[in-house]
């Protein structure tokens, strides 16, 4: 994807690449069976809201905007921009065409004009919740598996894999939409 912005080198910090916590190593084999698992989870995550989408004549980015939007009423383009990490051009593209279609709305910043505050419509939150739907059920589904910490594994293996440099920001944004929420333990 051209217009996706990716961030310079991992740094991450953890065990060397290929061996787990416990010491043991992974094969390659392993890994590779994992990022496979991983491609076909992916898929069919996305598969039921994708089929939605396509319904509108809208795609993932549109999703994108939908989710992030929604969960946080009121955000700035820039912190948009800074969530997806795709160009401003393809964001007005996207943006554009679901303010046009009557699926999110801006407001000028109180304290900045400069500045536009994003918010769903009532059809912008139908939609996303449409959207959300079998995602819901797939996680719980997946989550509800009789070793009883799949919850907690799954959101400790997800956050993870997310750039070390860029974790505290997910756990930022994180925290800050689901206050409560068991995320894991901020870096000491």
């Amino acid at each position: 994807m051209a217009d996706v912005i990716s961030a310079q080198g991992t740094g991450d910090t953890g065990p060397e690449p290929g061996r787990r916590r416990d010491g043991e190593i992974l094969s390659e084999q392993e890994t590779v069976a994992l990022i496979e698992l991983m491609f076909f989870a992916y898929r069919d995550f996305v598969s039921d809201p994708d089929e939605i989408l396509s319904q509108f004549g809208f795609g993932r980015a549109h999703h994108r905007v939908l989710h992030f939007v929604g969960r946080d009423p009121g955000m700035t383009v820039q912190q948009l921009l800074d969530i997806l990490r795709i160009t401003k051009q393809s964001l007005s593209r996207v943006l554009k065409e679901l303010i046009d279609k009557g699926y999110v709305f801006q407001k000028e910043g109180e304290n900045d004009r400069r500045q536009r505050l994003l918010y769903l419509t009532e059809t912008g939150q139908e939609l996303r919740q449409q959207l959300m739907g079998p995602q819901i059920n797939r996680i719980r589904r997946a989550v509800a598996q009789p070793e009883g910490n799949a919850a907690r594994l799954y959101r400790k293996v997800l956050y993870h894999m997310v750039s070390p440099a860029n974790r505290d920001a997910v756990r930022d944004w994180i925290e800050k939409v689901n206050p409560g929420a068991k995320e894991p333990e901020r870096r000491g």
